[in-house]
């Protein structure tokens, strides 16, 4: 997977989880904040609702109130007059539209009745308002619960209003009681005084709330604008007598109202059972509003229903899914837009890998003259100004490489030619030495020869030996062989490296210390490579002491491994030049002194054998060189010497 992928999927995936989340979380705040301000307008609609409410009885009373300062009341009640107590009662009820006003004696027994002037007698001192009139003599107002029986005494048209058929709201709700023939009564009473401010009597009335539908539809019209959607209202009113809709503008999917329906199940625990305010979504009927109920209570403060209002949720959901998803519309189409310009910035940013590869892949070909030829601002124009200068340098080391190549070339077949030479010359010198060394060897057997002369011939003997040792030993490592890895003693290897430099004059004012440990395994190598690494470590430890010094080989075992130690006590080697050492061309020593392959070639000839090449070096204090070999597991112990040296020994 390219970059320019990585960077474009990274880039995408950030974007995309940014904007989901900060998509997620505005439609959620929006969707909280614009249903709780609904909710909190719908709160203060209820209050308002419940403003209109009371005010409708407060109007009541103070219709009644001043009905009681009427002075021909009075009179009519000290005289216990029925006929005008009857005239003005009708009057009343005619011009207040009351569903029933009453005119009872201060001890609370009815005296007259406006619609059924006939029924008197009665007391209703059970009653609360009644009760709270004679025990205060104030006017008191409420709204209170009244059976089929005792509006029927009032009318048997209130009676017959209040009978309400229980409706389910939902095919699963239970119905418990098919009917219900409470009233819920908005009633009022006052005291009828005389001059002296003795109770004469009470006047007392109401209004019967079932099925009085001017009643909700008044506070609808005050609470709500008239607004619509899909044929139902968006405001509601009800008010509850208990858990039933007693008078509502909430309607069914047949049109009518919604009277006789029960209230929800958590609304009636909250509201009914344990008086509390509910401001919540409710499943209203056939649907769901945004809704607020309270609690309505007697004048003995017991909860006998309440009131309701509701706005249609569907509406403030439709709006609120028109702003979310325009909301999300603009975070798809700037996604799009971020994207395009993510792919575009990406593509102009990553031109430069774009060239840098490009090169790399033409340098690789062996083309070194290409360039990135581009340095934009910021790191990525630095990084291909380092490109090009890294070009530049790799292009002036192939220069470099490609001259000492050619310069090792001459070097190498120059050697060629001058081991030819050599080799020619050990032949032409190990024939004479032959003869001399056969003569010797026959003057020395001859029996008239005296001490001097026998010693004499010893010493030529010896030294012609030796001399025809050092040829043959040359002749070996200057043949041409091919590589075989044999088991290989490598004390006997050192020692056949000692003879071949032990002749040479830079070797002369150098003491060499031979610490060889007898009884090591032998390894598998090539004995003319190893003796090529040997006598270039060696001759690197003459150069290092061009005032004499002691060259040491210790040899010893590791385990399984065999260490072999070339130390001197030269100059040494600087700590800077520690890590190069080893690298072809590389070299301390003056141009034309030096090639810079030695150790390059001898570290790569101990790693084909399976080892390491190690240095250790202080400035002024020598060097040693280690070089560590596996054993050969199939022959442990020392190899024996080839037939040849032991002829030649």
């Amino acid at each position: 997977m390219t970059i320019r992928v990585k960077l474009t999927m990274m880039f995408i995936a950030v974007i995309l989880v940014a904007n989901s989340i900060l998509s997620l979380a505005t439609v959620h705040y929006v969707s909280r904040v614009w249903l709780h301000e609904v909710q909190n307008n719908v709160r203060l609609d209820l209050n308002s609702a419940r403003v209109i409410y009371d005010h409708h009885i407060e109007r009541s009373a103070h219709f009644l109130l001043a009905v009681a300062l009427d002075q021909s009341l009075a009179e009519a009640l000290e005289k216990k007059d029925c006929d005008e107590l009857g005239r003005i009662l009708r009057r009343v009820y005619s011009s207040w539209e009351m569903d029933f006003v009453v005119v009872l004696d201060a001890s609370g027994v009815v005296i007259c009745r406006a619609r059924a002037p006939e029924r008197t007698g009665d007391m209703l001192v059970d009653n609360p308002l009644i009760a709270q009139v004679m025990e205060t003599q104030q006017a008191a107002t409420g709204t209170i619960v009244l059976t089929d029986e005792q509006l029927a005494v009032e009318d048997g048209e209130l009676a017959a209003r209040a009978r309400i058929e229980l409706i389910a709201s939902t095919p699963a709700e239970l119905v418990p009681d098919s009917v219900s023939t409470y009233g819920l009564v908005a009633a009022a009473a006052v005291p009828i005084t005389d001059h002296q401010g003795h109770l004469l009597g009470i006047l007392y009335g109401g209004d019967l709330l079932n099925g009085r539908y001017d009643v909700v539809d008044a506070i609808q019209s005050m609470v709500f604008p008239p607004q619509s959607h899909q044929g139902q209202e968006k405001g509601t009113i009800t008010i509850f007598l208990d858990d039933t809709r007693i008078s509502t503008n909430v309607t069914l999917p047949s049109g009518q109202r919604a009277v006789g329906t029960r209230m929800s199940e958590p609304v009636r625990d909250a509201v009914l059972e344990r008086g509390e305010l509910w401001a919540a979504p409710a499943f209203v009927v056939n649907d769901w509003y945004i809704s607020a109920y309270e609690p309505i209570r007697d004048p003995r403060g017991r909860t006998i229903g309440a009131l309701y209002v509701g706005l249609l949720q569907e509406p403030f959901l439709h709006k609120r899914n028109i702003i979310a998803g325009s909301f999300l519309a603009f975070m798809g189409l700037a996604t799009l837009v971020s994207l395009s310009l993510i792919f575009l910035v990406t593509k102009l940013v990553l031109r430069p890998i774009d060239r840098i590869i490009a090169m790399s892949r033409k340098m690789s070909g062996g083309d070194f003259s290409v360039r990135v030829g581009m340095h934009p601002p910021g790191e990525m124009g630095q990084l291909c100004q380092a490109i090009d200068s890294m070009a530049d340098a790799v292009a002036q080391r192939e220069e470099r490489l490609t001259q000492a190549a050619r310069q090792q070339i001459g070097r190498s077949e120059k050697l060629a030619s001058i081991g030819r030479l050599a080799a020619g010359i050990a032949h032409e010198i190990n024939n004479p030495l032959t003869g001399v060394l056969t003569f010797a060897h026959l003057l020395h057997g001859k029996a008239n020869m005296d001490a001097q002369d026998r010693e004499d011939l010893e010493l030529i003997i010896n030294e012609t030996s030796r001399v025809a040792e050092i040829v043959s030993g040359l002749l070996d490592f200057a043949r041409e062989k091919p590589v075989k890895k044999e088991p290989l003693d490598v004390n006997d290897a050192i020692r056949r490296t000692i003879r071949l430099i032990g002749g040479q004059k830079q070797f002369q004012e150098i003491l060499i210390s031979e610490e060889l440990c007898e009884g090591l395994p032998v390894v598998r190598g090539d004995m003319n490579q190893f003796q090529q690494v040997l006598l270039n470590l060696f001759l690197n430890a003459c150069e290092a002491m061009p005032n004499g010094g002691t060259l040491t080989l210790r040899t010893t075992q590791r385990d399984r491994l065999v260490v072999i130690q070339v130390a001197d006590t030269g100059h040494g080697i600087r700590r800077e030049h520690l890590d190069q050492i080893f690298e072809p061309f590389f070299s301390t020593k003056p141009v034309g002194k030096s090639t810079g392959l030695g150790l390059s070639v001898s570290y790569g000839i101990i790693e084909q054998h399976g080892g390491s090449l190690e240095v250790e070096s202080a400035e002024g204090n020598g060097a040693v060189f280690t070089i560590i070999l596996p054993a050969a597991d199939n022959q442990p112990g020392q190899a024996e010497r080839p037939e040849k040296d032991k002829a030649e020994s």
